[in-house]
């Protein structure tokens, strides 16, 4: 029986699907189950799926619903122990489902929430994509090691959160009370790192599976790396992030380094001519975080979990460190 079900969201594309599932299909782990959710694609990509790959399960939707919606979805029809979430616009390593397992399988006590897989530029082979998420203290998230020698991150570590384009979820976490699924709120960008979050205030950990290799192409949802739909959306979440995961006093603790975040991401996107929609993502934000909805997701303090809140403090500082250095 398959051990994990990997989910794909798919929206336009076309150019990607069929070496993405391809990569899957020449892997060394051959009963792995696989789901596409199609958020309304009109590029043909869901016609070829069905075509090329009648053994891959199909989830239509009549709208793009956006990522977390999409990957709930395939969550929810999976029944294995574990799910992997993989971007269309990736390949994959033979190895990559079995040795992202193996992080879970040799997780004794069961306080993995998951592991992110080490990413490449599909396009540059010499650079590293992602090596796992970090979010630090300016209210900042990013991705280690970026642009970089891959070769420089070969050895498995601790993550502040799992990059979802190729990672690796306990299902049983998501199906539970404790973390749950993808927060819908976001629609995309930032639910890694808040999905990330939450399973760290209820004291689980987030891992980084070296040996686990995907090469992706990225941004071939959004077009670019900064446009103004991204720009906007992604300031949004940022803002909605910190509301619902840290406590009042946290974010009193934080404030200081929030505004200057804030203050810096607004100068930079001035420069990069998106300044008004990273001004009015955060706007949305606020407006996001007051709302019903948003206050429905806030996470409650619970004084028996002061021990890990304070352990994510620190590493909110540390993490701002290691942001600095590079």
């Amino acid at each position: 029986m398959a051990k994990s079900t990997i989910v794909i969201p798919n929206y336009n594309g076309i150019k990607y699907i069929e070496t993405c599932l391809d990569s899957i299909y020449q892997g060394t782990v051959t009963d792995v189950a696989v789901i596409v959710v199609d958020n309304a694609s009109t590029d043909g990509s869901l016609a070829l799926v069905e075509e090329k790959f009648p053994q891959v399960r199909v989830i239509k939707n009549s709208e793009n619903t956006g990522f977390s919606v999409a990957v709930n979805q395939g969550i929810a029809a999976s029944v294995t122990p574990y799910v992997i979430l993989l971007n269309n616009d990736t390949r994959v390593d033979k190895t990559f489902v079995r040795e992202l397992e193996r992080v879970l399988d040799n997780d004794r006590d069961h306080k993995i929430f998951s592991a992110s897989a080490r990413l490449i530029s599909l396009y540059d082979k010499d650079k590293t994509d992602d090596a796992g998420d970090f979010y630090c203290a300016l209210g900042w998230a990013f991705a280690r090691g970026k642009g970089k020698n891959p070769a420089l991150y070969k050895k498995d570590c601790a993550l502040f959160a799992a990059c979802a384009g190729a990672a690796i979820y306990r299902r049983s976490l998501l199906s539970g009370e404790q973390v749950g699924l993808f927060d819908k709120e976001h629609f995309a960008y930032l639910e890694d790192i808040d999905i990330g979050y939450r399973a760290k205030i209820h004291g689980y950990r987030n891992w980084f599976a070296a040996n686990a290799v995907a090469y992706h192409a990225g941004s071939a949802t959004s077009g670019s790396r900064y446009n103004e739909f991204k720009t906007k959306l992604a300031a949004r979440n940022s803002v909605y992030l910190i509301y619902k995961n840290m406590p009042f006093l946290q974010i009193l603790i934080n404030l200081p380094f929030l505004a200057a975040g804030f203050f810096i991401k607004t100068l930079f996107f001035i420069k990069k001519g998106l300044g008004k929609a990273y001004v009015s993502g955060l706007v949305n934000g606020v407006r996001l975080s007051s709302s019903p909805e948003g206050r429905a997701h806030k996470q409650k303090f619970c004084a028996k979990r002061l021990a890990n809140y304070c352990k994510i403090q620190l590493e909110l500082w540390l993490n701002l460190v290691k942001l600095i250095q590079g």
